[in-house]
């Protein structure tokens, strides 16, 4: 087995690793009198079907045989209220602030004894779907939200025949612990009136309180399996990934950014069936640091319900939709409005069958990373050709906020660029262990490109022109020269996207966002001491603004 579940009874004492205040608290949970364990998905569709708050559509779900599914089974739309984006604010990580981590634990204790009269669900998972890296995750939730656990089954890999005897004989992680999370969304507390989101990282634990939104969930999940990954030799990588099978060889593609940066849209681009491409997935993979090949975390996407409005052939494959606002066709059966009518950040969970070129695992090596950025100073590509350079600019990545987020404290969605590391808010380990990774393959001889898919000093970059700047990367005709007389940068001239360094305003645009990564890493760095970014990273990124 991949993780471990179980115990002989002389390793059941206080000495053992694997246990922590948190993971007994959440663990012992899932035993109670009033949680029942749902074995397969059917059982979760069938409880989810007559849930009080749910829609039904008309529409029917897409291979229902193959995904447990009873024949006939519906897509089933389950909202939420005033929050429909992940709560940032929310989250704690075990070990930040130890006073906190004392009254967090009085606070799990509490908040689990406090629906010992509710009926619960629980449900086992895989994360990971290769025998090479398989984690056993399990949620334990309301019967009210019994939607959120069905939807939890259909995104991961739900435990059947097939994939419990892959998981038999996938390599053991004796280290390493089962996934145990905790949600409920109906918990208040004055202390943390925008919802509590805690992680006891090295026990694989999460307790989710006070979030209704079903991407605490997904992304909780992940989060753990990120960092199991990280712990055991895997480079975890937000970001989607694809291989182009050419005549001789092969190329194989990443692409990192946050939600509604583009990532979805590049890597399941199909280029008008030009080349025989590969899906490994869109959002959560894993790099072997042993050999290169990669994973991927989940079966399904997560996708914005706005990339398929309007009876989008997309939706055929829609299994659960969350956010949405419903009305009646022309033959009175039930539609959704796709394009955000309702609300910002409609999403759906879509099946793997979506994608008829889909792979769970790719052997071959990645070829080139682009770090997917909203910063308007750049053209639509930039090249950089230094390693130190390339993994400054990933460590710096700068984009904008989108309605995936609860925002609190006023913010906006889009309203200002930011810097999010290596496109992964998920992190739960040391960002210079991300660092160390991606220089790494920046070493190997990985390329790296900047990808600007926002506008370039306001002007808007089309999706076609990203597009087929990808293609003449694959096709080895792309064309770069110098950009300015910036060294390890070089670009692809476009007549209405040509960086002027003549003008002050574009020059004096280029450096401040510059300046902008520079202060950054050295507030880091002053700010966590014990885990500081290596100074070649402020040399590299100083000599361009000199």
């Amino acid at each position: 087995m991949s993780t471990v579940e179980s115990y002989t009874r002389n390793t059941i004492t206080n000495k053992n690793t694997l246990f922590s205040p948190m993971k007994s608290t959440v663990e012992t949970s899932f035993y109670m009198n009033n949680t029942k364990h749902l074995c397969s998905v059917s059982q979760a569709y069938e409880l989810s079907l007559l849930n009080k708050g749910m829609i039904v559509l008309d529409r029917e779900v897409s291979h229902p045989e193959e995904l447990g599914l009873p024949e006939g089974a519906k897509i089933l739309v389950d909202n939420g209220g005033a929050v429909t984006g992940r709560t940032a604010a929310a989250r704690r990580i075990k070990g930040d602030n130890p006073n906190e981590d004392k009254a967090i634990e009085k606070i799990a204790r509490q908040a689990i004894f406090d629906n010992r009269f509710r009926t619960l669900y629980n449900a086992s998972a895989y994360v990971g779907l290769d025998k090479e890296f398989m984690v056993k995750a399990h949620l334990n939730i309301p019967e009210e939200y019994v939607g959120n656990l069905y939807t939890w089954l259909m995104n991961f890999q739900a435990c059947n025949e097939a994939y419990d005897e892959l998981y038999e004989k996938s390599t053991h992680y004796e280290k390493e612990s089962d996934i145990f999370v905790y949600c409920d969304p109906d918990w208040q507390h004055e202390d943390y009136p925008n919802g509590l989101a805690y992680f006891d990282v090295l026990h694989n634990t999460a307790i989710i309180l006070g979030l209704q939104y079903f991407g605490e969930l997904k992304k909780g999940t992940l989060t753990l399996a990120w960092a199991t990954a990280e712990r055991n030799n895997y480079v975890p990588c937000h970001g989607g990934l694809k291989i182009f099978n050419r005549e001789k060889d092969s190329y194989v593609a990443s692409f990192f950014g946050l939600s509604g940066s583009g990532k979805s849209t590049l890597t399941h681009a199909k280029h008008e069936d030009k080349y025989d491409i590969k899906v490994l997935h869109d959002d959560a993979f894993i790099i072997d640091k042993k050999d290169g090949s990669s994973i991927a975390l989940e079966p399904a996407y997560f996708d914005k319900t706005n990339d398929y409005a309007g009876g989008h052939p997309a939706q055929d494959y829609f299994v659960t939709i969350q956010n949405i606002g419903v009305v009646p066709d022309e033959e009175g059966k039930l539609a959704i409005q796709a394009d955000d009518v309702r609300n910002g950040n409609g999403r759906t969970i879509k099946s793997r069958y979506s994608t008829d070129n889909r792979v769970d695992r790719i052997e071959e090596g990645i070829d080139s990373i682009f770090w997917i950025i909203k910063d308007n100073a750049f053209p639509p590509i930039t090249k950089i050709t230094n390693s130190a350079l390339a993994t400054a600019f990933g460590l710096t990545l700068m984009t904008k906020r989108s309605t995936a987020e609860n925002l609190v404290g006023g913010q906006k969605p889009g309203e200002k660029l930011v810097i999010e590391p290596f496109a992964n808010p998920f992190r739960v380990y040391p960002l210079i262990n991300d660092y160390k990774n991606f220089k790494s393959l920046f070493d190997s001889d990985v390329d790296c490109y900047l990808i600007n898919t926002g506008d370039f000093m306001d002007q808007d970059i089309p999706k076609e022109v990203t597009l087929s700047i990808l293609e003449s990367i694959v096709e080895g005709t792309a064309e770069f020269e110098s950009f300015g007389n910036l060294t390890d940068l070089e670009y692809i001239h476009f007549d209405e996207f040509d960086p002027d360094f003549e003008d002050s305003h574009y020059t004096d645009t280029l450096a401040s966002r510059i300046e902008f990564r520079i202060e950054y890493i050295k507030e880091f760095n002053e700010k966590y001491p014990e885990h500081a970014i290596p100074e070649e990273t402020l040399d590299v990124l100083s000599k361009l603004v000199n």
